[in-house]
């Protein structure tokens, strides 16, 4: 059995375990879970400000001229009238079933030839002399079949609101690791608040130092 084959034989319980033992070992540098890490803790290990004068980056990808289809108008409105009234009252992993999973799916991200597609809760760890980010990822389309190689857009879901857990830091430090491991300069990934579909470029200036 090669590596690639045990890993992805391994399961989010396999994984948790896995990293439990990572952490004794690691007891001189701070870990810090992505679905646990707040904005305060992330704000303390790098430096990450909001861009609140350049909305516009996002016109090109929004401002798209498209045209749904009859079929995907209809999909559409059949998914909202079955899960408006109940959406604010999901668990996690309701909201993920009944409502993100059907529009993600709605996408073919398989490209078998380039070896790409979406993954869900897939292990991720970037490490430096300071802190350790680690963690099971929501969803993530990235290069390899049999397990992720190089992540290149990141979904953090969450199933109510910012009152119960706030899923920004977290995406962030998913961003953040990405562009570092990958040595980009930039990155986009989405949180989701209930009905609401949040996104964000994420861009580095230097290591450790960014704008979403």
């Amino acid at each position: 059995m090669t590596l690639e084959d045990l890993i992805s034989t391994l399961t989010k319980e396999d994984i948790e375990l896995i990293n439990k033992e990572f952490e004794k070992k690691q007891n001189k540098i701070p870990v810090y879970q992505y679905g646990k890490i707040t904005f305060n803790e992330l704000s303390k290990l790098v430096d990450i400000k909001q861009n609140f004068k350049q909305q516009d980056k996002f016109n090109n990808w929004f401002s798209l001229d498209h045209i749904f289809s009859k079929k995907d108008i209809i999909f559409f409105k059949k998914l909202i009238s079955k899960n408006y009234l109940l959406i604010e009252n999901y668990h996690e992993e309701d909201l993920k079933i009944n409502v993100i999973a059907p529009i993600i799916n709605k996408v073919d991200f398989f490209l078998f030839d380039e070896e790409i597609r979406n993954f869900y809760e897939q292990s991720l760890i970037y490490k430096t002399e300071k802190f350790i980010f680690n963690g099971i990822t929501d969803f993530l389309v990235s290069s390899g079949l049999k397990y992720s190689k190089k992540p290149y857009f990141f979904i953090q879901e969450f199933k109510k609101s910012k009152k119960n857990d706030d899923p920004q830091p977290q995406l962030l430090a998913e961003l953040i690791s990405a562009v570092e491991l990958n040595n980009w300069n930039t990155i986009k990934g989405a949180y989701i608040i209930g009905e609401n579909w949040n996104f964000v470029i994420l861009e580095r200036f230097e290591k450790h130092k960014y704008q979403y």
